[in-house]
């Protein structure tokens, strides 16, 4: 319902390989650290963006968003559902062109916000289930 086929393509083949993964730590028991290193092995950067800013699979983490010196194509979103919504309006604020909600991270405000913005929008899905397939 929140992903549909040309959408989860275009993220995934079109929109560019930086991938800044919100909620990305070095804590392997978490579902980002694992999601990231598939994107590493089909291509992405992954940029770790997590309040400890750690290197993560190699890459120098960042606080935030708005910290990271370069542009980001895909803001991939490991936060509580409350509080997406918001990462959503950054990630549209530093130029990003898609954004991307885990499985179980839903807000259907922020997916029509974002959309109408003009950013790609994928909410519900893992990439790492999805790139697989492509």
């Amino acid at each position: 319902m929140y992903g549909d086929p040309a959408t989860i393509r275009k993220i995934l083949t079109e929109l560019g390989d930086t991938w800044a993964v919100v909620g990305l730590s070095n804590n392997q028991d978490r579902a980002a650290y694992g999601v990231a290193r598939v994107l590493q092995r089909f291509g992405k950067r992954v940029i770790p963006v997590h309040p400890k800013a750690e290197t993560v699979h190699g890459e120098a983490g960042y606080p935030s968003l708005e910290a990271i010196p370069f542009k980001v194509d895909v803001v991939d979103v490991f936060v509580n559902s409350a509080l997406a919504g918001p990462v959503a309006d950054q990630a549209a604020a530093v130029g990003a062109e898609a954004v991307w909600f885990q499985l179980g991270v839903v807000d259907e405000a922020a997916f029509h916000r974002t959309r109408e913005a003009g950013l790609a929008m994928v909410m519900d899905r893992c990439p790492a289930i999805e790139i697989p397939a492509l």
